[in-house]
């Protein structure tokens, strides 16, 4: 008798446990573990790669822009645009940028969310798509900037289109009011 109710008392207190890991793992992320998820996939490292992967085509956009107005830009423009760019990407509050992002996670998701993910980044693929990554997003952006240039033409071509016909909308007419319906 004493065995069974030993028996039951130990099986309590591990199905306790197990409901209470399991609700645990339900529960929102702490700080903590947004925190060891971040550490685990280099989100530090990758802020900063991925920077220095936009920095080219920055730096291309500027000369384009120069190449445009180079008669009217001092001579070392270009060069000290992309210093001050440069600098500018140097300078940035990458801790506090990190910081920042916590609420987010742990608005999204769980303990258990973030136990899975740090399970799967420490894992040899998760860590090659970590390693991977900037080269893949700085290949992505270059083959994308041609597509979104012009799509940004495009856009700007039809929003002057759509000022220049509501200004003529606009105009007063002889009479001193507006020539709008």
């Amino acid at each position: 008798m004493r065995f069974r109710l030993l028996f039951i008392a130990l099986a309590s207190v591990l199905c306790v446990n197990c409901v209470a890991q399991q609700g645990s793992l339900d529960q929102p992320a702490s700080k903590e573990d947004v925190q060891r998820y971040l550490d685990t996939i280099h989100a530090h490292d990758m802020t900063r790669q991925m920077v220095s992967a936009m920095l080219p085509p920055l730096h291309k956009m500027i000369h384009d822009e120069y190449l445009k107005d180079k008669d009217k830009l001092p001579p070392d423009f270009e060069t000290r645009m992309n210093r001050t760019l440069d600098s500018m990407w140097k300078d940035m509050p990458f801790d506090e940028m990190m910081a920042a992002m916590v609420p987010s996670y742990q608005k999204h998701f769980t303990k258990g969310d973030m136990e899975g993910l740090v399970q799967f980044y420490s894992s040899s693929t998760g860590q090659k798509i970590l390693r991977e990554m900037p080269a893949i997003m700085a290949e992505a952006m270059q083959a994308m900037a041609p597509i979104m240039q012009k799509r940004i033409e495009d856009i700007q071509g039809h929003l002057q289109q759509e000022i220049a016909e509501l200004l003529k909308e606009s105009k007063p007419s002889p009479d001193g009011g507006s020539s709008q319906n």
